[in-house]
């Protein structure tokens, strides 16, 4: 049997010796504000593939971590998962459409022992855009896919919404593409066709996606233009998940080596039987897998975005383990299994081990504590609602569950569709809104709260960057700012970190601070797009979108971070820093109240 390890290091090496550079698998949270996790493989490559920054290589190949939030509802089947590892190689400006399929047959035909005579290719027939503009039928990759052995009747064409792939944001670099599908046999057909002939996409369960060959030719700008890129680029993605599936002769992801130690340890402690590779199972072992590589990464729990999306699904886990009779701490249980089993491919989830451990074990302490209330509750609703012989639950019901006992909406929403019950989106939306209006009444400032006292803070905000730096130096790298308060008496920092700061800690912080202000470092400013300032190595943590210019402050080369100021001119000019108090401010972020003593 091929383990995933082997696939993983045959395609590194295959690439290689096709004068590849390897490139690390970029955090799950990506540079680009505008998308809210790292959900392909090209993400980090898009300053490249757009021509917004030169590349130091023409051609790249990786393993990346992905995380996609828009198959959450269809993890519990076979194939679908939220958390998933994706092979891809790409070129910039270098080869194209003819060495890039050739390639990829030679990958699956030669390295991975696949028989020819069940791959099938999927091509672009061409559309026409709102505004007019055409993309032809893709007649050249049709012809290379026949020149390299794959025969006309198993080359099919399809529109904009299978054979035209991105942008990943709101713009940016895409292009039409061919996939590269797989055909199972006849015993793996568990639906009707939706296609008059059984091939790709018909949606029966015979034919699986394995490859994605990107053709990017085209950059969509903001307006909805799709403009020529002045160099043609490569870019494919090759699901490590489902090819091993393949490689393995399984009938679902879940029986693979990727997770079979999972979902081994699942069946020991639960109290139920009959649960091999059920629904319940996948759920629990795919969520407890996204949840251990979002934390990996920087990502807390919260009411709001990438926190909302790790709580949504930490909580999910928990409520099918609750069904299964689960052990009281099955989570960190399975949690050690996932670091145990992708430790050596990914060390930092054994260097952040204990973080994990900490934020899986208080999510699930905190939910603990209202979950037995809240699905009491969930549980009179619905029976009255049945009562009155309603097809919905009231919106105010819905928001009471989110706001008192933190039922995420999608929870909820499950609960209610196993009762045939029917949930107000927009409403509860509508609510949460006003609730998050709420919430921020009173915040004057978005970047590092100086508001209205301005160039009078100006030596404090400067301060909290060296003490953001001197942080990360010695708690590590997970550690990012959750807010700030500046006054012209003190300065008040948010940062997220799960456990008390040691005296020691404190003391090397402090020191650190005083020892670059000392250095007399001059404090500037540059003004330059989101995308330059991230590649050039400036921090940012904020979550709304930036604009197309930022700036820039650097202190010296010890810190740099995008920022709207204002700031000191030089480091000379803050005087002794001194941390008065630190302590908890939330769950995960702890706060430090300094002074800067002239």
């Amino acid at each position: 049997m091929i383990k995933g390890e082997i696939i993983r290091k045959n395609f590194i090496e295959f690439f290689k010796n096709k004068s590849h550079q390897i490139v690390k698998s970029a955090s799950l949270i990506p540079a680009d504000p505008t998308a809210l996790f790292t959900s392909a493989g090209m993400q980090q490559f898009v300053p490249y593939l757009s021509g917004e920054a030169e590349p130091p290589y023409s051609r790249a190949c990786s393993v990346q971590k992905c995380f996609r939030t828009s198959d959450i509802d269809e993890v519990g089947d076979e194939f679908h998962h939220t958390f998933f590892e994706m092979l891809g190689n790409w070129s910039f400006g270098d080869y194209f459409k003819k060495e890039a399929i050739a390639w990829s047959l030679e990958f699956l035909i030669n390295e991975c022992q696949l028989e020819k005579d069940r791959l099938w290719v999927t091509i672009f027939k061409g559309f026409e855009s709102n505004l007019g503009e055409k993309i032809p039928y893709d007649s050249e990759a049709e012809d290379i896919w026949q020149n390299n052995g794959i025969t006309k009747e198993k080359i099919k064409s399809f529109g904009i919404e299978d054979n035209f792939w991105g942008p990943v944001g709101a713009f940016g670099p895409c292009g039409p593409c061919s996939e590269i599908h797989y055909d199972l046999g006849k015993e793996f057909q568990k639906k009707t066709c939706l296609l008059e002939n059984c091939g790709p996409n018909c949606g029966c369960g015979r034919f699986v996606e394995i490859w994605n060959l990107v053709f990017m030719e085209y950059n969509k700008d903001k307006d909805g233009h799709f403009k020529k890129l002045i160099n043609k680029n490569i870019d494919t993605g090759a699901g490590l998940e489902r090819l091993i599936c393949i490689l393995q002769n399984k009938k679902s992801d879940y029986q693979t080596d990727l997770f079979l130690p999972i979902m081994e340890k699942i069946k020991e402690i639960s109290l139920k039987n009959n649960l091999e590779d059920s629904k319940e199972s996948r759920i629990i072992a795919d969520h407890i897998r996204g949840a251990c590589f979002l934390i990996a990464d920087g990502v807390m729990p919260s009411k709001e975005d990438r926190g909302y999306v790790l709580r949504r699904i930490i909580r999910r886990a928990m409520r099918y383990g609750r069904s299964m009779e689960m052990e009281k701490d099955f989570l960190i249980i399975l949690a050690k299994v996932v670091i145990n089993l992708y430790q050596n491919i990914y060390p930092d989830l054994a260097k952040k081990q204990n973080e994990i451990l900490t934020i899986i074990r208080d999510e699930q302490e905190k939910f603990n504590q209202t979950l037995n209330q809240g699905l009491k509750k969930i549980k009179k609703v619905i029976q009255e609602s049945l009562l009155e012989k309603k097809d919905y639950l009231e919106p105010e019901i819905v928001f009471h569950l989110y706001d008192t006992y933190g039922f995420p909406l999608e929870l909820t929403k499950e609960i209610a569709i196993e009762n045939n019950l029917k949930i107000d989106d927009e409403s509860f939306q509508k609510r949460f809104k006003k609730h998050q209006n709420i919430s921020r009444a009173g915040v004057k400032s978005k970047f590092g709260g100086v508001g209205e006292w301005g160039e009078q803070v100006a030596p404090h905000h400067s301060a909290t960057h060296l003490l953001h730096q001197a942080l990360r130096l010695v708690l590590g790298d997970h550690v990012q700012q959750a807010g700030s308060d500046l006054t012209q008496e003190r300065i008040r920092f948010d940062f997220t970190h799960q456990q008390k700061m040691t005296e020691s800690d404190i003391k090397r912080v402090e020191q650190i601070v005083n020892e670059k202000i000392k250095e007399n470092l001059e404090i500037k400013m540059e003004e330059m797009s989101y995308l330059e300032a991230i590649n050039s190595g400036a921090l940012a943590f904020f979550k709304e979108k930036y604009p197309e210019k930022v700036r820039v402050y650097s202190i010296g080369e010890f810190s740099k971070e995008i920022c709207a100021g204002p700031h000191a001119k030089n480091t000379k000019e803050l005087g002794e820093f001194k941390i008065i108090k630190e302590k908890a401010s939330g769950a995960g972020v702890r706060r430090i109240k300094a002074i800067l003593i002239k």
